[in-house]
């Protein structure tokens, strides 16, 4: 990566799940747009493809700081075929079909962290995919999932997790549908571990329902109490009945072809030996 001064192009390919989004900067005042470009090129550092073709493009306003607000709600809908982000320190709008879109935000990851989950839910939700509040890791070349609510245990159980084992984020898991069946993908998205995943996928061979106890066992879950506790933990913001009936079909076909459990276990290593 190199100094401002040495830095030309004003454009950084990021790539999540296999889908290589393009994200343009021209601030009036360019080291603004290349302070913002070199803080994405070292935010996403392992996700970066500058050589691959873009399914989607986004031009980034960086917004004045007298327009930030303290709003933390935040509101997405679609509006005559364009979809529409606001909160206080983000706005953003994009056209599915024409792949292009317009981020207005503040200069800081965070804001741009919040538009490509929206936008990836959006996209895997007509794909037959997943963003799960779960924590996943790969391990002898297979995948899995850790979902919970705040507290459950997902930093935990990465933090627990064998030096074997490939973490792929400790907080927003990223599962896309395939002919063989969901493959899990690393993703930039961190939690409290503040640790990037890594950039790498594997097939999912199963979901875990954490709750810490006094022992460490696992139990199989009924198919619907599987789909209710993996629709409790699915990252999906927009109120639109379509796209909900289709995230809703995905989890009840991930919960047929793949096995859910509640793990309950002790916050110690022990736990991995039960995890295959």
């Amino acid at each position: 990566m190199g100094d401002l001064a040495t830095i030309t192009s004003q454009e950084v390919m990021i790539e999540i799940g296999g889908a290589p989004i393009l994200v343009r900067c021209e601030s009036p005042v360019r080291s603004e747009s290349l302070e913002f470009l070199r803080m994405l090129e070292g935010r996403y550092g392992g996700f970066l493809s500058p050589n691959s073709l873009p399914v989607f493009e986004f031009d980034v306003e960086l917004m004045p700081p007298g327009r930030i607000t303290n709003r933390e709600e935040i509101s997405v809908r679609l509006e005559q075929g364009r979809w529409l982000i606001e909160r206080g320190d983000l706005r953003a709008e994009w056209d599915q079909n024409a792949r292009r879109g317009l981020i207005v935000q503040s200069a800081n990851p965070y804001s741009i962290d919040v538009a490509l989950r929206i936008f990836h839910s959006l996209m895997l939700a007509r794909e037959g995919g997943l963003l799960v509040h779960a924590a996943s890791a790969v391990r002898n070349g297979k995948a899995f999932l850790f979902a919970g609510v705040s507290g459950a245990g997902k930093t935990t159980i990465s933090r627990l997790a064998p030096p074997d084992a490939l973490l792929l984020t400790d907080e927003i898991s990223y599962l896309r549908r395939e002919e063989q069946g969901f493959v899990a993908h690393g993703t930039p998205f961190a939690g409290e571990l503040a640790r990037v995943g890594e950039n790498v996928q594997a097939p999912l061979a199963a979901l875990y329902l954490l709750h810490q106890g006094p022992e460490n066992l696992i139990e199989p879950l009924g198919h619907s109490e599987a789909v209710r506790k993996l629709m409790e933990n699915v990252l999906f913001f927009a109120n639109d009945p379509e796209l909900v009936r289709m995230v809703f079909e995905t989890a009840c076909e991930l919960v047929r072809q793949v096995p859910v459990y509640r793990l309950t276990f002790v916050p110690d290593k022990r736990v991995w030996e039960l995890i295959v």
